[in-house]
């Protein structure tokens, strides 16, 4: 068996074994088990069944993790992305009133389009093409977003009528758990702890258990049927104007998430060629596509690589065998649907606050010396959280950007791309 793994995934040729590739692959399924949890209760808030998308998820996330491990041969694992889910149940069901069964055909659309872009030389130029400024705004963006959900989620910020929001009642039990939670996930990360998100979610779930606020209902069963979600979109939309904006959205960010994803573990990894380069780029970029189409079938927002797979890259892990106890990982996670459904609103919005914080970071890695490039990123990154939809954030960035590149007498610094996407936008924007 040694033998048969060694000439597969190359073990000796990358400097490992199987005993290495073993531990990096737990070490990465523990870094991002927590998706699980969270997904669930983020969907839910579109009306969809937890039990079923507890299943997608788990489901998504191994059998997308097989396809990269055993087609592009790298230790990065996929799953649901954070920041999409939220999109998909804030902004496309509850805001934008589309069905989550329609929402479901958005995603699997935007997938086959990234699959077949990611056959062509183009996926790299349209990332290529866009500002490393308004990319950073856009992951930016989505933090600050996901951190306004989790404080209403845990009411820690509530509505008002006349400052639209206001702070809650910070004497609550789930306001006080939310944000020790939070603390929690925060301390066990900067100390390097396996497992620090997930940790911290159970450990606030617990202490709410006596004080009345979570109901237990065990912890192992039979996994939940998957039928609720399975194969059900609803394709009667997609050609509408707003739906096409949509769907190049979840294009846009996917493909923003996936560039820096490969880029960030390879390098940490030593997997990057003498100039920089990833080696069987198109394959990585293949097996992510067809994640989000094995998704949304499935039931489940967007799926992508994961940025935690760094964890494992440190931990040793250089191969696709990384990948596949990972899979196998998330498969045994099937078993544990009802911890996955205990877990309470305030648990997971600690963990959406954390990541928040995490993803926000790209802010401070603006060109604030030019302002035709910092503003627009501002604009794009503020704009999400305070209209509620990311598509508006985007927009609103590529316009500003368009505007003040031409008005600078800049517009040199615009790419085509830039300019066609603003001019969409606006149209959108003035169409309704």
């Amino acid at each position: 068996m040694n033998d048969f793994l060694d000439r597969y995934f190359g073990l000796k040729q990358h400097g490992t074994d199987v005993r290495t590739e073993v531990i990096a692959g737990v070490t990465t399924f523990l870094t991002m088990v927590y998706i699980v949890f969270v997904n669930p209760a983020i969907l839910a808030n579109a009306g969809m069944d937890k039990g079923a998308v507890f299943v997608a998820t788990c489901i998504a996330a191994a059998v997308s993790t097989l396809i990269m491990a055993l087609y592009a041969n790298y230790p990065i694992a996929l799953a649901p992305g954070m920041g999409l889910n939220a999109f998909f149940a804030f902004t496309l069901v509850l805001s934008y009133k589309y069905t989550w069964q329609q929402a479901l055909a958005f995603v699997l659309v935007s997938g086959l389009l990234a699959l077949i872009i990611s056959l062509t030389p183009l996926r790299e130029y349209v990332i290529n093409s866009i500002p490393k400024n308004l990319k950073l705004a856009v992951s930016a963006g989505i933090g600050l977003f996901l951190f306004i959900i989790a404080l209403e989620q845990s009411k820690i910020v509530v509505d008002h009528p006349a400052t639209l929001v206001t702070l809650g009642d910070l004497k609550a039990w789930p306001a006080i758990l939310a944000l020790a939670g939070f603390a929690l996930i925060a301390a066990l990360n900067a100390r390097g702890i396996l497992g620090a998100t997930l940790i911290g979610m159970l450990v606030v779930t617990l202490i709410g258990i006596p004080l009345g606020i979570v109901n237990y209902t065990g912890v192992v069963s039979l996994p939940p049927s998957l039928a609720p979600t399975f194969l059900q979109l609803d394709f009667s939309r997609v050609f509408e104007t707003t739906a096409l904006i949509v769907i190049f959205t979840l294009l846009l960010v996917d493909f923003f998430d996936t560039a820096g994803t490969l880029i960030g573990v390879a390098h940490r990894a030593n997997l990057l060629d003498k100039d920089g380069k990833l080696p069987r780029m198109r394959q990585a970029l293949v097996a992510d596509s067809s994640a989000t189409v094995v998704g949304s079938l499935l039931g489940t927002s967007n799926t992508t690589s994961y940025i935690e797979s760094a964890a494992g890259a440190l931990a040793g892990g250089r191969t696709g065998l990384t990948g596949v106890v990972v899979a196998a990982l998330f498969l045994l996670a099937l078993f544990f649907s009802p911890l996955a459904g205990m877990i309470p609103a305030y648990a997971s919005a600690a963990a959406l606050l954390y990541v928040a914080v995490v993803m926000a970071r790209g802010l401070a890695e603006l060109d604030w010396d030019d302002l035709t490039e910092s503003a627009p990123a501002v604009v794009a990154a503020v704009s999400m959280p305070l209209t509620y939809s990311i598509a508006t954030g985007i927009g609103l960035g590529f316009i500003t950007y368009a505007v003040i590149k031409i008005v600078a007498g800049k517009i040199h610094e615009a790419s085509p791309v830039v300019l066609v996407l603003a001019v969409l936008f606006a149209i959108k924007f003035a169409t309704g």
